[in-house]
């Protein structure tokens, strides 16, 4: 065989899965339909690093989201990733909201997240961070490379063959790959490799998110992240510094079918502006100097669906990983080894952490995906 696992799609999820295995001692080959790992929706996020305050107790996003901050720091420092310990504030607009801003500080506390309601009934979490998302991406592939793993772009997934004891890989150029295990990190296609494996037990649609960024109102830094009151459907339009001192607001929320748009609307600025001044008022006479988008892979019906597939007994399923895959990554690579370890990989003992050649992308992260997408 070529590998003992290949894991489809060089995301940061993917990436991160790929890192940890090849830590374990397992031989390992990742494979990316792209140029080059980080071109899709990791990096068209927003690049905040989140605590998990405001995720729901007891689910499995929630669970990674927490085991993850706990393995991040190291990890930041080890791979001398920038990252921008900011902080959030979450303010009520209006009386009403304030209740809601109490019960995400009880949240918080479940959650054994740090943070603290001020007498004004706004909401401090320190702990949250912004960082860059595509240094982070391309940052983990480069470490799964220096354990020993192997990066393969250009390899977009066509064929899926299960033997008795692996998988046959087929890229649309026509290479060709074993493995005795393949984890389907595909994002926006995962639902496309794993029902070339004959599983259709679940959908992936893309969930446009805008952005808009800004110079810094004023020459004045934005120093913190300003978070709004969420809603049930989402947590809203928010107003965040990036590591290179712009100032981004987004994102919106648009369910869609095409996962080939990755426009922005005309409409996305008269959605977001509003919503984005109301938090920083700064930004009402501010001209935006770039606007992205990115395409989230939803799952109809299911969040966050990790596990081994029913239908194929060497596949595992990453998929619906939505807007939170960035602060989950490490903890959801945690649990994939766990499952490949029951399914009967012999994994070592984690090897300390050797970084990679640092990342080589030109550019602000925001810029390289405004000139990759065509925004």
């Amino acid at each position: 065989m070529d590998a003992d696992v290949a894991v489809v799609g060089a995301g940061v999820v993917g990436s991160a899965v790929a890192l940890a295995l090849a830590r374990r001692g397992a031989s390992v080959v990742l494979l990316e339909a792209e140029a080059e790992p980080g071109l899709a929706a990791s990096g068209t996020n927003s690049g905040i690093l989140h605590t998990g305050f405001d995720s729901a107790p007891g689910e499995l996003e929630t669970e990674l989201i927490l085991r993850s901050s706990r393995l991040r720091d190291p990890l930041l420092e080890a791979l001398g990733l920038p990252v921008l310990r900011c902080g959030a504030l979450l303010r009520a607009l209006e009386q009403r909201q304030r209740q809601t801003v109490a019960g995400l500080a009880d949240n918080a506390r479940a959650n054994g997240v740090v943070a603290a309601l001020r007498p004004d009934g706004a909401l401090e979490v320190p702990g949250e961070a912004v960082t860059d998302p595509v240094a982070f991406t391309l940052a983990l592939a480069a470490a799964a490379k220096a354990h020993g793993a192997e990066l393969r772009t250009g390899f977009r997934v066509v064929g899926v063959e299960p033997g008795r004891r692996e998988l046959a890989l087929t890229a649309d150029g026509g290479e060709r790959l074993t493995s005795r295990l393949a984890v389907n990190c595909a994002g926006l296609g995962a639902d496309e490799v794993a029902r070339l494996a004959g599983d259709d037990s679940f959908e992936i649609y893309p969930r446009k998110g805008e952005f808009l960024v800004f110079d810094p109102p004023g020459g004045e830094p934005l120093e913190r992240i300003l978070l709004p009151v969420p809603t049930g459907r989402t947590k809203g339009v928010l107003v965040f510094p990036t590591i290179d001192g712009k100032v981004v607001t987004g994102p919106t929320a648009v369910d869609g079918d095409d996962k080939g748009d990755w426009s922005v609307r005309p409409e996305a600025r008269s959605e977001i502006l509003p919503k984005a001044t109301a938090i920083y008022p700064p930004l009402e006479s501010a001209e935006p100097v770039a606007a992205y988008a990115g395409l989230r892979p939803a799952g109809r019906g299911v969040n966050y669906l990790i596990g081994p597939s029913r239908s194929c007994d060497c596949l595992v399923n990453v998929a619906a990983i939505r807007s939170t895959g960035l602060s989950a990554s490490l903890g959801i690579a945690d649990r994939v080894c766990s499952i490949v370890a029951d399914l009967g990989l012999r994994l070592g003992s984690e090897e300390p952490l050797r970084p990679g050649p640092p990342p080589t992308a030109a550019g602000p992260w925001w810029r390289r995906t405004v000139e990759h997408r065509g925004s």
